[in-house]
């Protein structure tokens, strides 16, 4: 990070093309920063969405005659064309922050549905590590731009809604039903169930630590995650015995299954017979 005045920051710069335009939502800059003592910002305007997640420290931020404090684990955005100031407050460790300046006719509808507005740029402790992750990605893939290329932008554009995803999913979680992400948890296992996925990787689509997550599911659907996907992978494999002419092998080995005595001795614990006998019982 280079020194500055209040800071000891990086800035990132980048030029969208008309590829980035067409796609209605493209990056403008980034960086991170440790505030020095007496960090202070504005009053300022800026042209475009920056999204600004605090990763360490506390802040004062004023807006619209307003302020809030805001500490580790919340985050604020900037809207155009709207005066902001925002100053370190007193704590531990000091203000330390990640930020990206995003632009585009969708970007804002997007962040409507992440609950962030100009009446109510912040929210409170919703930065999980499923949106520190997409952040960094984000940020890190916009450090590496050399020069423009129509591959860049595609990759920066799905970074970007990486981000802007991460953020739906946390302020669909912060509502009294739990029931809605832990229903996209199961409708995620159901889709790639087949494919090895594990609890850790659910959890972390989830965002949400590995233990939290197996104790909500289980509450929710009745069993613990473990043995709902080994139940999808079940279902598929009477479905696909009874609906089609696929040998065991193939039906087996399409399933995820290493070999033919895997499956088939999954298969048996989990119907009490093998796959041949629920085929020949269903004809």
């Amino acid at each position: 990070m280079r020194e500055y005045d209040y800071e000891y920051a990086d800035f990132i710069y980048y030029t969208p093309g008309e590829l980035d335009k067409a796609g209605r939502l493209w990056p403008v800059r980034a960086g991170r920063c440790l505030a020095k003592p007496h960090y202070k910002v504005g009053p300022k305007r800026i042209e475009c969405y920056s999204i600004h997640i605090v990763r360490e420290g506390r802040l004062r931020l004023e807006y619209e005659g307003r302020q809030v404090e805001l500490a580790r684990g919340d985050l604020f955005v900037l809207f155009p064309d709207r005066t902001y100031y925002y100053e370190m407050l007193p704590a531990e460790r000091p203000l330390e922050m990640r930020w990206l300046a995003i632009d585009g006719d969708r970007v804002e509808a997007l962040l409507q549905l992440a609950g962030l507005t100009e009446q109510e740029p912040f929210r409170r402790g919703t930065v999980s590590s499923r949106i520190e992750a997409a952040a960094d990605r984000a940020i890190d893939a916009l450090e590496r731009v050399q020069r423009w290329r129509p591959a860049v932008a595609l990759e920066l554009q799905g970074y970007l809604y990486g981000l802007l995803s991460a953020l739906v999913l946390e302020e669909a979680g912060q509502g009294p039903e739990l029931a809605s992400w832990i229903q996209e948890c199961a409708e995620y296992m159901e889709l790639h169930a087949t494919e090895g996925i594990t609890v850790q990787q659910v959890a972390e689509f989830a965002g949400v630590h590995r233990s939290y997550f197996t104790q909500v599911f289980t509450e929710e659907m009745g069993m613990p995650p473990m043995k709902y996907m080994q139940k999808v992978r079940m279902e598929k494999a009477r479905r696909l015995l009874i609906d089609t002419h696929a040998s065991v092998t193939e039906i087996g080995l399409s399933l995820g299954y290493p070999n033919l005595y895997t499956f088939t001795r999954a298969f048996k614990m989990y119907f009490k017979e093998s796959p041949l006998a629920l085929r020949k019982a269903e004809a």
